[in-house]
């Protein structure tokens, strides 16, 4: 993992001033007066994520005025961290939360490249701030590199069998143990739905399941749909929405994430990572709309849309799950465009069983500066889901509350004394944004983290 920061030197160090910038006039006043006519000469709009060269100090100091607040401090900070050039750093005044702040100067600094190694910027390091949980920034930063870097290679390198190693390569970090059922073997172990969504790829579809911890710990069992490129099927995608559907295991590399945290911070949990690994393909063996399809719950489904996929593979995924009862699962997923008209790219939809679960980690995004939006699993909505040949259908029979319908239909797999967590997030930042480059983007992780932190403490 590249290096971020740096201990207490008495090397040459340039001094960065974070300032707030609706604070900027009260800091302006403060400083010394060519300080003031400097910044306020050269600095037209205080936006957040600014920098700003000052004149040199004493002999061989270089100073930079880095602008933070607005709607998105955190990110402000990031980007002024993104937007320095290479070097060694001190704060000129002590952050009111190190801990936010280091791991904002960290994750602004994230760069996918590679494909394009030559590109790469040196990092710009930050003496450790004062009172920093350094475990904690560390364990975050790893967790969010895992899972950008997953979501932004390309299914050309990123089939379900490189998502296998992947998970592979995350359980030997850990010491943990990892088993993995492919192909035909699917049918035999009972994951049916599966292997119907992954049987035409040319990579055969496969269920990877980690696990870690002390097997008399409270259960914690991490879903994450790993659909490694989505056509569509033979209800074939549109180009335009085909273009990005290298993300549709944004769900997977989520709970590979938060699962490498879990494990970095030594929670006292018996965690399961399960995440169906498939390409919903097209070919002469491409399971069709109007099939009907056997899951491990043992309700068949009849096929509406072989574009709602995601569903599918979730489904028996979610069944293993619950048949060892554990005391929390939280499924992460790519799952519906609804979600996306109703609450944009930022807001992954937070569906919850029972509903106060949502509103605790919605405390925790706020807290964190990392939003989840709690949404309802309206019960009268699952009549739509009905079919007259199976005991359901994996669509609705109209063009509203997509979302919902897909959270009520992973419901049905999902006993109700279970608490359960369904998270439907984009895991794509759409254009560059301060601190955020364009590409994959990890979203509810700091949430979902300081939630189980809470929830299982040490």
């Amino acid at each position: 993992m590249t290096q971020y920061f740096i201990e207490d030197s008495a090397d040459s160090v340039c001094h960065l001033h974070l300032v707030d910038g609706d604070a900027l006039e009260s800091w302006l006043d403060a400083a010394s007066p060519s300080d003031a006519a400097w910044v306020r000469r050269n600095l037209d709009d205080p936006v957040p994520g600014t920098v700003l060269p000052l004149p040199d100090g004493a002999v061989g100091e270089v100073r930079y005025l880095g602008v933070t607040g607005g709607a998105e401090p955190f990110w402000s900070i990031a980007g002024v961290a993104r937007s320095l050039p290479a070097g060694h750093y001190r704060l000129a005044c002590a952050p009111e939360d190190p801990t936010a702040t280091g791991l904002a100067w960290a994750l602004g600094q994230y760069q996918y490249d590679r494909y394009l190694p030559a590109a790469a910027r040196s990092p710009r390091r930050l003496q450790w701030p004062d009172g920093t949980d350094r475990g904690k920034v560390l364990a975050h930063v790893a967790a969010d590199t895992l899972t950008r870097d997953l979501i932004n290679t390309p299914a050309e390198d990123m089939g379900p069998d490189a998502l296998e190693a992947a998970a592979r390569a995350v359980a030997a970090e850990h010491a943990a143990d990892i088993a993995v059922t492919t192909g035909d073997d699917l049918l035999t172990a009972g994951f049916p739905a599966i292997h119907a969504v992954g049987r035409a790829s040319s990579c055969p579809p496969r269920l990877l399941d980690l696990r870690w911890g002390d097997p008399g710990h409270r259960r914690l069992t991490l879903v994450g749909k790993g659909v490694c490129f989505d056509s569509g099927g033979l209800n074939l995608k549109p180009a335009a929405g085909m273009r990005l559907m290298k993300k549709d295991m944004g769900g997977a590399a989520h709970v590979l994430g938060l699962a490498s945290f879990v494990m970095a911070a030594r929670l006292p949990v018996r965690l399961r990572v399960l995440v169906p690994a498939v390409e919903n393909s097209v070919s002469g063996n491409a399971y069709r709309p109007g099939d009907v399809v056997q899951t491990r719950a043992g309700l068949t489904v009849e096929i509406g849309n072989t574009d709602a996929e995601g569903r599918m593979v979730l489904c028996d995924a979610l069944s293993l799950a619950c048949e060892e009862e554990p005391d929390l699962v939280i499924d992460m997923a790519t799952l519906t465009g609804a979600a996306r008209v109703a609450l944009g790219p930022d807001l992954p939809a937070l569906f919850a069983q029972p509903g106060q679960l949502a509103r605790a980690v919605e405390r925790f995004g706020e807290a964190e500066q990392d939003p989840l939006w709690p949404m309802p699993l309206w019960a009268p909505y699952a009549g739509d889901l009905k079919s007259p040949v199976a005991d359901l259908n994996n669509i609705a029979g109209n063009a509203f509350a997509g979302a919902i319908y897909g959270g009520l239909f992973l419901g049905r797999f999902v006993p109700d004394e279970i608490e359960w967590m369904h998270v439907d997030v984009f895991s794509w930042n759409p254009r560059a944004r301060t601190g955020r480059p364009e590409g994959g983007a990890a979203q509810g992780l700091r949430a979902f983290a300081a939630f189980l932190r809470d929830r299982f403490p040490g």
